[in-house]
């Protein structure tokens, strides 16, 4: 569809990691291994430095690079990642994710047109053998489904009383940027108060994804890029993971609604989000669903504690300061150190505000 983008545009992988380096030396063979012919620059961000874990598993894999992240977060280590690399195309994965030898270039393929700025891929459980492991695939999981699709601004504006559901685009564990958007005035780096590690718990992505829509350019889900995901085995490490998660969707809607003025995030929280907790409890009830009441209740007990939780966060971020901003290659000094050799020029993103095609003309839309 897209055909294979050219071999000469340099690609950066980010891998943030916090103390899994058994799950993080799987991650790091796949990435090996994989057959592509371009410039590879991998970097492994250690969310945790001071344990010590991570840089011996670095040292297995010639020319990794390990950079270190002292201040908790995801967002703070896919940040640092994102500053310290040196390609055209950034990739996000994590570090208990691997991949098939086909995924990378398969990722990247879309990027072959200019308005594409954002591409995500499909996310399988690697393994089903517990039942938290089924429980989080009941929940939702980390995929999103096996057909294509491509969203902009259209998209974006179309949903008119409720919010933009970017949390259907798919995931950081398997996503790649146009490294530009990064320094774009409009969308930057990842916002610092949401994510694991932080209060919030959740919603670096998906709020990246709403203001890559908001600013007029292309998100491509492309299934056939797809990674395996090592599930939370045990019931204690998932009920932490979905209150989080539920803290982080009531954070990420109200970051939209009081940094973006986006008053749908408003009709989500009053009506859409409660009204769902009662179809899931009478659809318990009466038996039309398997969908565990402990688990609507453990939903609801995060989207209560998603305001506080998120005004914990800002406080955070405060006291702990921003992320490095990220610098365009042409900007930056010449670094041997950094491996930096190439002269290229800004890579400037194009005005595409209007470019997007019509939701009702939009194949395979969301």
């Amino acid at each position: 569809m897209f055909g294979q983008l050219s071999p000469d545009i340099p690609v950066s992988i980010v891998i943030a990691t916090y103390d899994r380096p058994f799950d993080l030396r799987n991650c790091l063979r796949s990435l090996a291994a994989q057959a592509s012919a371009r410039t590879i620059e991998t970097i492994v961000v250690d969310n945790h430095p001071a344990s010590g874990l991570t840089p011996p598993v670095v040292a297995e894999f010639s020319g990794v690079r390990l950079v270190n992240e002292p201040r908790r977060g995801l967002a703070y280590a896919r940040n640092k990642g994102f500053s310290s690399s040196n390609g055209d195309i950034l990739i996000a994965t994590d570090d208990d994710v691997t991949m098939p030898p086909e995924w990378l270039e398969k990722l990247l393929a879309p990027f072959n047109r200019a308005d594409v700025m954002v591409v995500t891929g499909n996310v399988f459980p690697l393994e089903l053998e517990t039942a938290a492991q089924r429980l989080f695939e009941t929940y939702g999981g980390l995929g999103r489904g096996s057909v294509p699709f491509e969203v902009g601004r259209h998209w974006f504006d179309s949903f008119r009383l409720r919010a933009v559901p970017t949390w259907r685009l798919g995931a950081t564990a398997n996503a790649a940027f146009r490294a530009g958007i990064f320094n774009h005035s409009q969308i930057g780096l990842m916002d610092e108060a949401l994510g694991p590690g932080t209060p919030s718990g959740v919603g670096e992505d998906t709020y990246l994804f709403y203001k890559v829509l908001k600013a007029g350019y292309t998100v491509v889900y492309e299934p056939a890029a797809y990674v395996w995901h090592n599930h939370r085995r045990d019931l204690s490490a998932l009920r932490r993971q979905l209150y989080n998660y539920s803290k982080g969707h009531v954070a990420y809607h109200l970051t939209t609604l009081l940094r973006d003025r986006d008053v749908r995030a408003l009709l989500t929280l009053a009506v859409r989000l409660p009204g769902g907790h009662v179809s899931r409890i009478l659809a318990r009830l009466f038996r039309r669903s398997a969908y565990p009441l402990w688990l609507v209740a453990l939903e609801i007990a995060g989207h209560l504690a998603g305001p506080w939780a998120l005004w914990q966060s800002r406080r955070r971020v405060k006291r702990k300061g921003h992320s490095d901003p990220y610098v365009p290659i042409a900007k930056r000094p010449y670094s041997a150190a950094a491996g930096i050799a190439r002269q290229v020029g800004e890579c400037r993103l194009p005005e595409l505000i209007s470019t997007s095609l019509p939701v009702s003309a939009t194949k395979n839309r969301l």
